[in-house]
């Protein structure tokens, strides 16, 4: 509200007021007094605007504080989404290195499976040499020439179930289960500098037994572990070209593919995923491959 109609108001009072004083034969008194109360309403009505206009202004501002306050709490909510988005993009990206470091566990636990077997299938053979000498030396005894039970066991072979050293290692080198166990030990650990010298080692004294492709596999598994993806590649490719019948053919090419894709190098990823599920129907590395192609919008097959 404007000041000005209630001044031209309160003065039109005044004005009429003065006028009924000067022509009216009313006492002097009682003009005056009219005078006083018209000022005093005058005086009321200048305070009731003040008061209006303070009370806009009051509320004005309280309107203002309340938009700032709401703006700031969008400020801080979008903030939040934002921090939210990120945290489940982390979560997303580590959950994917997650299940490739869970998957190497699990490959070191079938290892170990694996190594237990050999070592059985070693205990075998030592038992069936054994078995050998004590029929040769029987034999001997009895003037008669010895019948050996497995005229093919040697104890030094390099067929299945036998992880000893080749004839031709050296007699101060380690040896290959000490070598074997503590890589794998070493690996799951989180000792990958360490365990890379011991399967490398494993490579170099024992490189014709069982768990040499293992070995081989592990020294990719590390490098792709810190991130040497074009180291990892080559030794993955080591293990198809050197061991084309060990059972680790499938997880090699597999992770091969993994780390090809690291390497920005879509197109082979995609066809070691391809073969993979060609190859190896029915297997976990079928399943994982199907997934990683899922992620890239890539089908199982060939459009060609």
């Amino acid at each position: 509200m404007e000041k000005k109609p209630i001044l031209f108001i309160a003065t039109a009072f005044l004005a009429g007021a003065a006028g009924s004083a000067l022509f009216s034969p009313a006492p002097v008194a009682a003009v005056a007094r009219e005078i006083i109360e018209l000022q005093r309403d005058v005086t009321t009505l200048l305070q009731g605007q003040r008061d209006i206009t303070s009370s806009i202004d009051q509320k004005h501002a309280t309107l203002k504080t309340l938009l700032d306050q709401n703006n700031a709490a969008i400020s801080g909510f979008a903030g939040t989404i934002g921090t939210l988005q990120k945290a489940v993009q982390d979560v997303q990206a580590n959950s994917g290195a997650r299940l490739d470091t869970m998957a190497t566990q699990v490959q070191g636990l079938s290892d170990n499976l694996e190594e237990l077997k050999v070592r059985v299938g070693k205990v075998n053979q030592q038992l069936a040499d054994l078995q050998n000498t004590l029929q040769g030396i029987d034999a001997k005894l009895a003037g008669a020439n010895p019948s050996p039970v497995n005229p093919g066991a040697t104890g030094t072979g390099s067929g299945p179930g036998t992880s000893g050293a080749p004839p031709s290692s050296s007699a101060s080198s380690p040896s290959a289960d000490t070598l074997y166990s503590n890589g794998l030990r070493d690996i799951n650990g989180g000792k990958y500098d360490l365990a890379r010298q011991e399967f490398q080692d494993y490579l170099k004294y024992y490189p014709e037994t069982d768990l040499a492709s293992n070995a081989q596999f592990y020294i990719g598994e590390i490098d792709f572990q810190q991130k040497k993806y074009d180291q990892a590649a080559s030794a993955y490719d080591k293990v198809l070209t050197n061991y084309p019948k060990s059972y680790k053919t499938a997880p090699a090419r597999l992770h091969r593919g993994m780390a090809l894709i690291e390497l920005n190098q879509k197109a082979a990823g995609i066809r070691d995923f391809r073969e993979v599920i060609r190859r190896f129907p029915g297997t976990d590395e079928e399943k994982r491959a199907r997934a990683k192609l899922r992620e890239l919008g890539a089908t199982a097959t060939s459009s060609r």
